[in-house]
């Protein structure tokens, strides 16, 4: 940690000499503020403006009106915590070690035996808050964090306050609430009046930091616990969805509970968008709203379908992956405009930093800045972007590795070392492998992949010696974990 910070001192005042801080001072209110929504769970087929017959979500659907609405999204992970991990510091998954959602699954039978990778987020790194903070910026995280090792005691030294946020409201080890109800009991997070909705709260939290920073710049991270199990919703709204879905019973999509949650994510939205404008600041304000991975589609009472795409959460598959993304630049982005190009979570670190003229403290990032992008629709000069999942994972998820190329993408299973290709542009079900009928392309793609995997010192998984089929297959019928997980 010492470390990490004589190198942003260092960094700082190399940046800043006496005259160049007196014009900062000078320029500081110019600066955009930036809020960066990142939904749990959320697929890219939960919002009405990407498809939803179901869900409502007006403020959501009017911020795609206002800025670029990316129709091929991902997320860097199939799971929570990588994703998050890759937001903050601009790194694959791969790269930083942090592989799977913390604490993740264990399969002690399984075929094979998953890395030793890191369950926190790195201090070494130089995270989009400690970026935002040494350019004078106010920090805040308020909500789910869940890069933090599941200690009985000491995790605090893993809190967002550790990582360049002046502000953390409720974020700590676990990745899902007790109850998104008042008494919340999440101990980051003072208890509302009974009866009171998490993501409501979130929202009000929110409104007190942009208040109180009204005349600096300022940026809000905002992980919302939704809309992740338990599920959870107002009654009124569950009601009114519940009525909706006797009405459309033809819809994939129809778990009454469920809606109410997504559309608590959109009401907080509103009232955000709400208090900048009451305030004068939403012409001066960048908003991001992404989700950290595909939706939820394990269970009985199933949270979301995500078709077209296939499977979701935990899947090696695009269900797993595709989310929804829009990016408001305002004054600079071709309002309503739907943008094709492929963009990942690690994109955007360098994006954020360009578009606010901050000069960044590191040089190694993996993603691309899209403001080039959003502000001219020049394309990013990138051809592929990867993924890399070495564990096991109940949605369906063995041990594998993936790229996109064009409209192509690649997936390499570890258990058996085969490799399936699907044409996104004719296939976007991934339901025909083409591996076999295009062996050049899909022996072209992985090769990509393996030198990608060496470029970033991935770790792969091995050969299990405790490798027992009948014990894992016990084990999978009975449903049951091999591990104490701490909310996923």
């Amino acid at each position: 940690m010492i470390f990490r910070f004589l190198r942003i001192l260092s960094a700082c005042l190399a940046l800043a000499s006496p005259p160049t801080l007196f014009a900062a001072e000078k320029t500081l209110k110019s600066h955009p503020n930036v809020i960066v929504i990142l939904v749990d769970d959320m697929g890219q087929t939960d919002l009405s403006c990407y498809g939803s017959r179901f869900y409502e979500t007006p403020h959501v659907d009017q911020l795609a009106k206002d800025g670029v609405r990316f129709a091929n999204g991902y997320s860097a992970c199939t799971v929570c915590s990588p994703t998050r991990a890759a937001l903050l510091t601009g790194k694959y998954p791969a790269r930083l070690h942090l592989t799977d959602w913390i604490t993740g699954h264990e399969r002690p039978h399984a075929k094979l035996k998953i890395p030793e990778w890191r369950k926190f987020l790195p201090f070494e790194e130089i995270t989009l808050a400690e970026q935002f903070k040494a350019a004078g910026y106010a920090t805040a995280s308020i909500g789910k964090w869940h890069l933090t090792p599941a200690l009985k005691e000491g995790d605090e030294a893993y809190y967002p306050e550790k990582h360049g946020f002046d502000l953390n409201v409720g974020g700590y080890a676990r990745g899902q609430p007790p109850s998104y109800v008042s008494p919340y009991k999440i101990p980051t997070l003072p208890e509302g009046p009974k009866g009171e909705f998490l993501t409501d709260r979130e929202a009000n939290e929110a409104v007190k930091f942009i208040e109180a920073n009204k005349d600096k710049p300022f940026f809000l991270y905002l992980p919302h616990y939704a809309v992740h199990t338990p599920l959870d919703g107002k009654p009124e709204v569950v009601a009114k969805y519940q009525a909706k879905a006797a009405k459309t019973p033809d819809l994939k999509q129809k778990n009454p509970t469920y809606a109410a949650l997504v559309e608590s994510v959109d009401d907080a939205l509103g009232t955000i968008r709400a208090t900048l404008r009451k305030l004068k600041l939403e012409e001066n304000t960048i908003i991001v709203f992404t989700s950290d991975n595909g939706g939820l589609i394990l269970r009985n009472d199933k949270a979301t379908d995500n078709s077209p795409f296939r499977v979701g959460k935990g899947s090696a598959y695009e269900g797993g992956v595709r989310v929804p993304l829009i990016v408001f630049w305002p004054g600079v982005n071709k309002a309503g405009n739907v943008e094709s190009t492929p963009a990942i979570t690690v994109d955007l670190y360098p994006t954020l930093l360009e578009m606010t003229g901050v000069k960044p403290l590191q040089s190694l990032v993996d993603g691309i800045s899209l403001a080039p992008l959003l502000k001219t629709g020049a394309k990013p000069d990138r051809d592929a972007i990867f993924w890399h999942y070495p564990h096991y994972h109940p949605g369906g998820a063995t041990p594998y590795s993936a790229i996109r190329n064009g409209d192509f993408r690649l997936v390499h299973f570890y258990e058996d070392g085969r490799d399936e290709l699907y044409d996104l542009a004719n296939d976007i079900g991934e339901t025909k492998d083409l591996a076999a009928t295009q062996p050049e392309r899909a022996k072209a793609l992985r090769t990509r992949l393996d030198a990608w995997l060496k470029t970033v010192d991935a770790q792969l998984p091995t050969a299990n010696p405790a490798y027992d089929p009948a014990a894992e297959n016990a084990g999978k019928a009975k449903g049951k974990p091999a591990a104490k997980k701490v909310g996923e």
